[in-house]
């Protein structure tokens, strides 16, 4: 590249760059500046064309088109370029033993049915049975009673309550921590399955010789007063994607041993599991200080 060339291009990033120093908002100035500067980076990079550039604004048009209120194609984008987990990283930093973040995911739904500790939260959706257990404390052990807890997962075909088409509410409740911290529920034993690949983001990952398939996971967010919510997963030992989930959520901390049992061996909480095999699980929380 000729000296006049990289001049020319330099000019046009300080002038864009620039052209936000008035912005009344300290943060929206910040953000919007970096952005110009590291897109333009980009695009000098690799020396970006016109038609890619027409290629990729094609692209982003039809994720907009794909997205509706039961899919959000852009958070799907975000989800397996690992923006959304870098996202994550940065805004919940390590503290001492917290238990880590992960993404959140796009199948959570306010108003889930609350159940006591102990009950079950599958509510009829197909998979094996999975009783799991655990306390939440504080960074300096402490137990946390009345910590909320949100669980969600998908069933054994993959698939959330929210991607039939029947209203059905499955797999999915609200509980609370007892005095002592301590939490019990019936889930499902949590199976790989495939983010929604076929769309847009899906042809991507076909392109670039990915998978779609997240490691097999369940779903929590625990809050409680003073202390900073925590949305993470938990993970299965074994499970053959872990070294790579679609979304790139896997943290060993949350990869748990989930305990095979027979159909003979009785739960100990008496629960009916109408002559199936179950697993079993402990998954102790710890949660930092809110900021």
């Amino acid at each position: 590249m000729s000296p006049e060339q990289a001049r020319r291009e330099q000019d046009l990033v300080d002038r864009v760059v620039a052209s936000f120093d008035d912005t009344e908002s300290p943060r929206l100035r910040q953000l919007m500046q970096a952005l110009v500067r590291h897109l333009h980076a980009y695009v000098r990079e690799i020396r970006l064309t016109e038609q890619e550039w027409s290629t990729a604004i094609a692209f982003l048009t039809e994720c907009g088109h794909v997205t509706d209120d039961k899919r959000q194609e852009f958070v799907l984008l975000s989800d397996v370029l690992g923006v959304s987990m870098q996202t994550v990283a940065v805004g919940n930093e390590a503290v001492g033993d917290a238990t880590a973040s992960t993404v959140f995911g796009p199948f959570f739904v306010d108003g889930s049915p609350r159940i006591e500790s102990g009950g079950d939260l599958t509510f009829g959706a197909k998979g094996q049975p999975c009783r799991v257990q655990g306390t939440v404390r504080d960074l300096t052990g402490r137990p946390v009673p009345g910590a909320r807890i949100e669980v969600w997962e998908a069933d054994e075909d993959g698939l959330y309550d929210v991607q039939y088409r029947d209203e059905r509410v499955a797999a999915r409740a609200h509980l609370f921590t007892g005095d002592d911290g301590r939490y019990s529920f019936w889930g499902l034993t949590p199976t790989p399955y495939p983010i929604p690949h076929d769309g847009p983001v899906g042809r991507l990952l076909e392109a670039a010789g990915r998978s779609p398939i997240r490691a097999s996971h369940l779903h929590f967010m625990v809050s409680a007063p003073g202390l900073r919510t925590l949305v993470t997963h938990i993970f299965v030992d074994g499970c053959d994607y872990l070294d790579r989930d679609s979304v790139f959520g896997v943290a060993d901390s949350l990869v748990k041993d989930f305990v095979q049992h027979s159909a003979q061996e009785p739960p100990p909480d008496g629960h009916d599991l109408a002559g199936r095999s179950w697993a079993s699980v402990d998954f102790d929380i710890v949660l930092a200080p809110a900021e």
